[in-house]
């Protein structure tokens, strides 16, 4: 943002310049020469005068109202774990933040657990305590949360769970990614029957909008769904 309002500024400077300063009378003579034909002397001085008394505000407008687009800060996500365990989750991130996003740049984080679109649980970053595990990486250029590795490093995730999957607290859910396996934690429990190959690709999409796969949660009609 900051970026896009220096050249904001380096325009009105240029502008400034080129119609307001020790130059402008030379601009201006230069135009009624430049035109060639006497006829057309008039309204070229006209429009150099227009320029002079117009052109600054305009691009001071220009630059205080146009919108402009901020990187995205704001993610959702979907897990598809074995024997209908899914996840849902929604990220936000300091704004600004590029390349490997850890968890000391997350801002506000949920997710949600189902097994055949029943909610089994919730963990919300807000709720964080001493203790708990919070390990978190995010590749903000391809949104996408590394997986496959060993826990904890570049390449895993501990969301309210650690390597052992069994101390997200009980009632509570958390989710792990190592180099064994991608699972869930249910009421302090080792959700074995969830886990999935450990390099399965786990991506995120812009926006505070639910990812592609909410619907799985959705389609229960369980009145315990959580609220994404």
């Amino acid at each position: 943002m900051l970026f896009v309002y220096g050249l904001c500024m380096v325009f009105i400077q240029y502008v400034h310049r080129r119609f307001f300063g020790d130059s402008l009378g030379h601009f201006c003579r230069k135009t009624s020469l430049d035109a060639g034909n006497r006829a057309m002397v008039l309204p070229h001085l006209m429009g150099c005068l227009m320029l002079h008394r117009f052109a600054f505000p305009l691009a001071v407008m220009a630059c205080l109202t146009t919108p402009v687009a901020a990187l995205a800060s704001d993610f959702s996500f979907c897990w598809v774990g074995a024997n209908g365990y899914t996840m849902t989750g929604k990220m936000s991130l300091s704004q600004g933040v590029t390349g490997m996003a850890t968890e000391k740049d997350v801002t506000a984080f949920k997710i949600a657990g189902y097994r055949n679109g029943t909610l089994l649980g919730t963990w919300d970053m807000a709720d964080l305590h001493p203790g708990a595990t919070w390990h978190l990486r995010f590749d903000t250029a391809t949104q996408t949360f590394p997986t496959g590795g060993s826990f904890p490093t570049q390449n895993s995730q501990g969301w309210n769970a650690d390597g052992g999957a069994d101390d997200c607290g009980n009632p509570g859910f958390g989710f792990n990614s190592g180099n064994h396996a991608q699972d869930v934690c249910v009421d302090g429990h080792w959700a074995r029957d969830s886990s999935i190959a450990p390099e399965s690709p786990l991506t995120a999409v812009s926006g505070k909008g639910g990812a592609q796969c909410q619907f799985e949660a959705l389609m229960s009609k369980s009145s315990q769904n959580e609220s994404f």
